[in-house]
């Protein structure tokens, strides 16, 4: 995701176009070509819709009102190959959010995660307003012991920190020149990550995966947040957390195994991942490469250099040139 604009604040509404083609010039440039949905009004002749959107680096953030219509990221549409991780919170009226078999219904400030890689449908049976925050999955699965787990998941509205998101991600839309430096839309879009994180977290307690999904998900979560915490260590092995744990280490590789993935493949991962961030963070910008590869708990940085080009399709310093452009 990129920051064209240079982070301005785009609005755009039906009230601006001609009457007679505004449905369509709405459904094609900001369905088709904006969003990448199909929308579909439930009355033509009083639909009405406004949005105001503001691209940062790794974040838009899109606020959208509009009258009742159905909105579908379609099996066609998803063949453009994004995989973001959106965010929606649902700011007034009423609306339903149909994935991955599942449907939850969203009241007012309550919010859900979809997955922009995967078809959905939003039911938005009044007129209302939400807002939407789009993160590349590269960026904030690393900030989320399981994002996928999180895909979904209802997240009512007296979750912690999604008040504070939701009021900083309106604030970022009603200032124009308030993140007109490089450096601080850095900053500010990094400070987003973090509360969209602490909100995805903050309704995925171990209680709540162990009653849903049995003991196995309630040990695997326990097991990547141990391992997230303690990441910057070269020392971390699967002796190492199974013993904290107080399971077998076999055991431990079976849990990984079951949620598609390895031991060895879920650490570089969240190594790779911390790296990336701290590359394209302005309070780590003096900081060598080296010792940025180190500080995430490799020992060998030419090791550290292949692997970050194999997931990221580009160099460490590649990343940290876009990030001061």
């Amino acid at each position: 995701m990129t920051d064209p604009s240079g982070s301005a604040i785009f609005r755009f509404s039906t009230a601006d176009l001609p009457e007679e083609s505004r449905v369509a010039m709405w459904c094609e440039y900001y369905g088709r070509s904006v969003l990448r949905v199909d929308i579909e009004p439930t009355d033509a002749a009083s639909f009405e819709g406004a949005v105001t959107l503001r691209t940062l680096p790794g974040l838009q953030i899109v606020l959208g009102m509009l009258t009742a219509a159905q909105v579908t990221r379609t099996r066609k549409l998803i063949e453009d190959g994004n995989d973001d991780l959106l965010l929606l919170v649902n700011q007034t009226g009423y609306t339903t959010v149909s994935a991955r078999g599942r449907e939850v219904a969203l009241s007012e400030n309550d919010a859900v995660l979809v997955s922009c890689g995967e078809t959905m449908t939003f039911d938005r049976r009044s007129p209302g307003s939400a807002i939407s925050l789009r993160i590349p999955q590269l960026i904030l699965s690393p900030l989320v012991v399981d994002a996928d787990d999180a895909v979904m998941r209802h997240i009512p509205r007296n979750t912690a920190a999604l008040g504070l998101l939701t009021s900083y991600a309106n604030a970022l839309l009603d200032d124009q020149h308030a993140v007109a430096a490089p450096a601080v839309r850095r900053h500010v879009a990094a400070h987003v990550h973090d509360l969209v994180a602490l909100t995805l977290g903050a309704t995925r307690d171990a209680a709540d995966v162990a009653i849903s999904r049995g003991a196995g998900a309630a040990r695997l979560r326990a097991a990547k947040t141990y391992i997230i915490e303690n990441i910057s260590s070269r020392e971390i092995s699967i002796g190492s957390v199974s013993s904290h744990l107080g399971m077998t280490p076999r055991y431990l590789q079976r849990l990984f195994e079951n949620d598609g993935t390895t031991f060895s493949a879920f650490v570089l991962g969240r190594r790779l991942g911390r790296a990336h961030r701290m590359l394209y963070e302005p309070q780590t910008a003096e900081r060598r490469v080296s010792a940025i590869a180190y500080d995430v708990g490799f020992g060998d940085l030419s090791y550290f250099n292949r692997c970050f080009r194999r997931l990221y399709g580009a160099t460490p310093m590649d990343i940290r040139e876009a990030a001061t452009k």
